[in-house]
């Protein structure tokens, strides 16, 4: 049988012109979270399935690749459950492996610990535009710190980021895990049909104020509920400033520590950050992980017509581990999807100028050693130089040389 060339569905060849942009968007993010004092770390690829199976990754739980026991522990002929076939599994986000790590290593590590991951992750999702099985998330984390200077840290870090790759015009929307469940408290829903109604709203998007309403109505949720739910939201939209709306309209089922907390990062944003995006509070805003505790954000792009990354506040997650909670707040740029617009408007890395040296076959080994020698000495001067044979075909050489973005050629004859 013949071997497949292709890729697996959902997972993609990188080519050489990609890959030149994906280790330039690296550097900057590396460059620049680093100046904010972010340390950068690494972890395993693979998770105990106990890690991640425990109800705090939402959707993504559905969509782990599981790793089958190996050698003499995997036994099929007996095995009954599945705990009797996988004992490990693929991470499907950065955010349970840095957890682990931190309740491993915290004894060695400073605090408050701000944390910089870029790697792989496994989904076994739909694939489609900007979306694959396999891809790269980057994360910022600061773990220890209980007050909101994380917060502000975080957003600040990524969109300086975002900022030196070009993008602008995009949005930061933010809302408080703390005001969504305040919100339906007020509206009367029950504490345990919240999780039900925050996935209907998440849709609000998608299907509108009126298809939200059609479906929590199919849901079971009493018409005055839903009513009183929804009026918040025309409320906020049509306030000066909708988060004191809601803390005047909620009352005492929303902490006031909460909205001044929420109004500082907020206040510290604006004052701090460039014209290039926009800070938005969106009291519709949900993220899918059960594990966020607080604050949440999210990047919309105009381009894009979605999220490009997002994070929050999980201020529990550690303490799964210890049994000691400790604070942490983290933020993950869209690598994939950066990476896609990137490409798609044409963009180019910029690079110093680029020679390449064109030697005739047949060269003396004596003058070749000449110009290895100089190709060396200009290369640890800062310049880039390829040292190739001529082909025959030189014309159609250089052109393809000029593609990849050499501008100087200088030959060598026999």
């Amino acid at each position: 049988m013949a071997l497949v060339k292709k890729p697996v569905t959902g997972m993609k060849d990188i080519l050489p012109e990609e890959m030149q942009i994906r280790d330039y968007v690296t550097g900057v993010i590396k460059e620049t979270y680093r100046s904010f004092g972010f340390t950068p770390i690494e972890t395993p690829c693979m998770e105990n399935i106990a890690n991640l199976s425990n109800k705090q990754g939402g959707e993504n739980e559905k969509l782990i690749f599981k790793v089958l026991k190996r050698g003499e522990k995997l036994n099929l002929d007996t095995a009954e459950t599945e705990a009797d076939l996988v004992d490990f599994g693929m991470r499907y986000d950065l955010t349970v492996p840095l957890s682990r790590f931190y309740s491993n290593n915290a004894n060695s590590l400073p605090s408050p610990f701000k944390a910089l991951q870029i790697g792989s992750v496994w989904r076994a999702d739909r694939p489609q535009r900007g979306r694959y099985r396999q891809f790269t998330q980057c994360d910022i984390d600061i773990l220890g710190e209980p007050s909101n200077l994380a917060e502000i840290e975080l957003i600040l870090a990524t969109t300086t980021t975002l900022g030196k790759l070009g993008f602008k015009n995009f949005e930061i929307r933010i809302n408080e895990r703390k005001i969504l469940k305040a919100m339906a408290a007020y509206s009367g829903f029950n504490e345990e049909d919240f999780d039900t109604v925050f996935i209907i709203l998440d849709k609000m998007d998608k299907i509108g104020l009126d298809g939200v309403a059609e479906e929590l109505e199919k849901s079971g949720f009493a018409k005055e509920n839903i009513e009183k739910y929804l009026a918040l939201f025309k409320g906020v939209e049509e306030a000066d400033n909708g988060v004191s709306y809601l803390s005047d309209t909620l009352g005492e089922f929303l902490d006031a520590e909460v909205t001044e907390n929420f109004k500082e990062i907020i206040e510290a944003v604006e004052a701090t950050k460039g014209d290039f995006f926009k800070l938005v509070f969106d009291p519709t805003l949900v993220r899918g992980m059960s594990y966020y505790t607080g604050t949440i954000f999210e990047i919309a792009m105009p381009e894009f017509g979605g999220s490009c990354g997002g994070g929050g506040r999980y201020d529990k997650m550690i303490g799964k581990f210890t049994g000691q909670d400790v604070p942490a707040c983290g933020f993950s740029i869209g690598f994939e999807r950066i990476i896609m617009l990137l490409m798609e408007s044409g963009f180019k890395v910029p690079q110093a100028e680029k020679t390449a040296y064109l030697i005739e076959k047949g060269y003396p080994n004596d003058k070749l050693c000449e110009v290895m020698t100089k190709a060396q000495k200009e290369r640890s001067n800062g310049k880039q130089i390829l040292v190739t044979r001529m082909n025959k075909n030189k014309k159609f050489q250089k052109e393809k040389l000029t593609a990849e973005g050499y501008t100087e050629f200088v030959e060598f004859y026999k």
